[in-house]
Protein backbone atom coordinates (compact mmCIF):
# COMPACT_ATOMS: atom_id res chain seq x y z
CA UNK A 1 0.00 0.00 0.00
CA UNK A 2 1.73 3.35 -0.50
CA UNK A 3 1.06 6.51 2.09
CA UNK A 4 -1.23 8.46 -0.22
CA UNK A 5 -3.73 5.10 0.00
CA UNK A 6 -3.37 5.44 3.69
CA UNK A 7 -6.88 6.18 5.23
CA UNK A 8 -6.34 8.84 7.99
CA UNK A 9 -5.15 7.90 11.38
CA UNK A 10 -4.20 4.59 10.39
CA UNK A 11 -0.83 3.56 12.20
CA UNK A 12 1.51 2.13 9.87
CA UNK A 13 4.84 1.55 9.08
CA UNK A 14 7.28 2.59 6.59
CA UNK A 15 8.73 -0.09 4.24
CA UNK A 16 10.23 1.01 0.86
CA UNK A 17 10.88 4.45 -1.03
CA UNK A 18 10.19 4.04 -4.77
CA UNK A 19 12.83 4.80 -6.42
CA UNK A 20 15.47 4.62 -3.79
CA UNK A 21 18.28 5.24 -6.30
CA UNK A 22 20.86 7.84 -5.19
CA UNK A 23 20.44 9.84 -8.15
CA UNK A 24 16.42 10.36 -7.23
CA UNK A 25 16.25 13.57 -5.53
CA UNK A 26 12.96 13.19 -4.26
CA UNK A 27 14.00 9.58 -2.66
CA UNK A 28 16.89 11.24 -1.56
CA UNK A 29 14.98 13.95 0.23
CA UNK A 30 12.17 11.60 1.60
CA UNK A 31 14.64 9.61 3.21
CA UNK A 32 16.61 12.79 4.65
CA UNK A 33 12.98 13.44 6.14
CA UNK A 34 12.92 10.16 7.85
CA UNK A 35 10.79 8.10 5.70
CA UNK A 36 13.18 4.75 6.34
CA UNK A 37 12.15 1.39 6.56
CA UNK A 38 10.41 0.35 10.18
CA UNK A 39 9.76 3.78 11.08
CA UNK A 40 6.11 4.66 12.19
CA UNK A 41 3.96 6.72 9.73
CA UNK A 42 0.29 7.95 9.63
CA UNK A 43 -1.58 10.54 7.57
CA UNK A 44 -2.86 13.17 9.74
CA UNK A 45 -5.04 15.26 7.19
CA UNK A 46 -5.82 15.75 3.71
CA UNK A 47 -6.27 19.28 2.18
CA UNK A 48 -9.36 20.23 0.42
CA UNK A 49 -9.58 20.05 -3.52
CA UNK A 50 -8.86 16.34 -3.75
CA UNK A 51 -6.88 15.83 -0.74
CA UNK A 52 -3.47 17.47 -1.67
CA UNK A 53 -1.41 17.94 0.52
CA UNK A 54 -1.74 15.53 2.86
CA UNK A 55 -0.78 16.14 6.72
CA UNK A 56 2.14 13.25 7.02
CA UNK A 57 3.57 12.43 10.86
CA UNK A 58 6.50 10.09 10.74
CA UNK A 59 7.85 9.35 13.85
CA UNK A 60 7.19 12.78 15.96
CA UNK A 61 7.37 14.84 13.27
CA UNK A 62 4.91 16.14 11.05
CA UNK A 63 5.58 17.46 6.89
CA UNK A 64 3.05 18.43 4.43
CA UNK A 65 3.94 15.79 0.98
CA UNK A 66 2.33 15.96 -2.38
CA UNK A 67 -0.02 13.00 -3.30
CA UNK A 68 2.24 12.15 -6.19
CA UNK A 69 5.44 12.35 -3.40
CA UNK A 70 3.33 10.24 -0.91
CA UNK A 71 2.45 7.75 -3.53
CA UNK A 72 6.37 6.79 -3.79
CA UNK A 73 6.52 5.57 0.29
CA UNK A 74 5.89 1.91 0.34
CA UNK A 75 3.77 0.77 4.06
CA UNK A 76 2.95 -1.54 6.09
CA UNK A 77 -0.48 -1.22 8.24
CA UNK A 78 0.23 -2.06 12.03
CA UNK A 79 -1.89 -4.48 13.82
CA UNK A 80 -4.13 -2.65 16.02
CA UNK A 81 -2.85 -3.64 19.77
Amino acid sequence: MNLCQLPRRTPALVEDIEGGAAIDPIARRLAELGFVPGEPVEVVAAGPFGGDPLLVQVGYTRFALRRSEAARVHVRVTPAA
